[in-house]
């Protein structure tokens, strides 16, 4: 016997229209290119959205097409989310900062048949165009731009498509097992794959990331991403934005630390989300600027590990609650965070510290486990030591790869990670390294990411790697690469013996090298492949 409920298919166009519905004076506060500041609001950008929806079908895309967008976090860009979507279209978001190569090999991999861009990517268009023979259109996010224009004969712009076409728009409805949206994997080692969400899939993570044990989020926020669009979706967050209600401040291409400082505190910001690269650029130009934060209670850390220096920083010298949380492209993105329980409420500051700066336990909707292989099925122990392969299932989950065949899962349907981790009694993660950056010194494994913490939160280091370095006797021994405070005078034998007393000696990294910049991946993960290849030799040399 069935339940008597109604039977609603799970669709995104629900979000915008929720939103517009019930929050539609709520700001949405964007910067654009140029640096100017728009200022619309929920009902708006429902309305540019079925314009926009309008615009594509005049253009002749159809349902399952994919558009792809290449831009940062604007009211424009999220106009153009709700309407490719919502039509029944699959919205691809391309991180601008890849290889042309992988650009090209991304397009043409999902055949896109339409490109929409912010001015500030005109040359990677104009790079990648002959090489892209799938896509019939290309829309520029803005007014009419003669240098654009010139540049780009055929170009189309998107305020003028709005202008011409009219705010009413019937949604169609669909199956919500439909793809929604494509997100690829930064391609570190071999070609970008492709993660294919569904409408159930995200409609199902934008309620798990908006409950109060993850990024708890509501109506009486004012939330600023950092984290772009064009990285998984910036987690999330333009969904879940829509869901609650919650005033958006979109930042546009102005991530750098003074830039969001300003933003913070003119628009009364109470909750940020961004990568710890991000952070330690906020903290350094509010120390600068002289800014309190007063407004930010709530910053939300993922993409790599969070150092504790930061997080005590964050704590001690603004009262801000930093939220650690973990997730990947190929889980939407959101696996765990980090919330304490009620047990937790009579730690002192320094115990509950120490429970935050793991990721996180895991919300309803995803499950984790910890093996003793990779792609095994035996789970150990949850003690919070035993070191494993982790893996996840779950209902945003990836199965397998866009235009891939085979499954992306074990044998018995868990999706193994690459992650090395541990989890405890209570369901805590804790990530020790990704299993390619782990170092095996002896015959013993050495975590790089706890020595990296270590590193940065020397007084006088802004930013640490720790790599393997190959070895004549240990095979692989640390080495840390760093970025000095500006300013600060620190040597090598400063920072190795900051270390004497925080670990055991044979973990103690070999040396230090200092460098002026660390580079770093398209979504500000730091590119430990170029170190290994840069430095992987130099305890050979010497």
């Amino acid at each position: 016997m069935q339940g008597n409920m109604m039977l609603q298919p799970l669709l995104i166009s629900n979000l915008i229209e929720h939103a517009a519905r019930y929050h539609g004076d709520t700001a949405i506060i964007s910067k654009n290119t140029d640096g100017t500041i728009t200022t619309t609001d929920w009902t708006h950008v429902a309305e540019n959205s079925k314009r926009f929806a309008n615009a594509l079908a005049s253009l002749g895309t159809a349902h399952g097409d994919r558009i792809a967008t290449i831009a940062w976090n604007n009211h424009r860009h999220l106009e153009s989310w709700y309407a490719i979507s919502g039509s029944g279209m699959i919205c691809h978001t391309i991180n601008p900062r890849l290889f042309p190569e992988q650009l090209v090999f991304i397009i043409n991999d999902a055949q896109d048949k339409v490109v929409l861009f912010d001015k500030t990517f005109l040359p990677l268009i104009s790079a990648v165009k002959a090489h892209t023979p799938t896509v019939e259109h290309f829309i520029c996010l803005g007014a009419f731009d003669q240098d654009v224009a010139t540049a780009l004969p055929e170009v189309k712009f998107y305020d003028a498509l709005i202008a011409e076409n009219s705010a009413e728009f019937d949604w169609p409805n669909f199956d919500e097992n439909t793809a929604s949206s494509l997100c690829y994997t930064s391609g570190t080692t071999g070609n970008p794959k492709g993660a294919l969400y569904s409408h159930r899939s995200t409609i199902l993570h934008t309620y798990a990331i908006c409950l109060p044990d993850s990024l708890n989020l509501s109506a009486n926020h004012v939330m600023l991403p950092v984290v772009p669009m064009f990285h998984v979706n910036a987690w999330g967050t333009p969904y879940a934005a829509a869901m609650v209600g919650c005033t958006f401040v979109l930042p546009g291409p102005g991530l750098d630390g003074a830039s969001l400082v300003q933003m913070i505190d003119q628009y009364k910001v109470n909750i940020a989300l961004g990568v710890p690269t991000i952070w330690q650029g906020l903290l350094a130009a509010a120390k600068q600027l002289g800014s309190s934060l007063d407004s930010l209670n709530r910053n939300v850390v993922g993409g790599s590990a969070c150092p504790p220096a930061m997080m005590k920083a964050f704590r001690d010298l603004y009262h801000c609650e930093t939220i650690h949380a973990w997730g990947m492209t190929e889980m939407s993105p959101l696996g765990t965070s980090n919330q304490l329980k009620a047990k937790h409420q009579q730690l002192s500051s320094e115990e509950q510290l120490k429970i935050r700066l793991s990721q996180g336990r895991p919300p309803f909707g995803v499950d984790i486990r910890i093996t003793d292989e990779e792609n095994g099925t035996h789970e150990v122990a949850r003690d919070g030591h035993t070191t494993g392969n982790l893996q996840v299932k779950g209902h945003w989950i990836i199965e397998s790869y866009y235009r891939k065949s085979n499954s992306a899962t074990t044998a018995d349907g868990w999706f193994d990670t690459g992650d090395i981790a541990s989890v405890n009694e209570d369901g805590y993660l804790l990530l020790s390294d990704r299993a390619k950056d782990l170092i095996k010194s002896g015959g013993e494994w050495i975590s790089s990411v706890e020595l990296e913490n270590i590193a940065m939160s020397h007084p006088n280091i802004a930013m640490a790697a720790v790599i393997a370095a190959t070895h004549p006797k240990w095979d692989e021994r640390p080495i840390v690469i760093a970025i000095k405070q500006q300013g600060a005078e620190v040597t090598e034998e400063d920072v190795l013996n900051y270390y004497s007393d925080k670990i055991a000696k044979w973990q103690i990294p070999d040396k230090v090298i200092f460098v002026d910049a660390i580079p770093l991946t398209g979504t500000g993960k730091m590119l430990k492949k170029d170190l290994r290849e840069q430095y992987g030799s130099v305890l050979l040399e010497s």
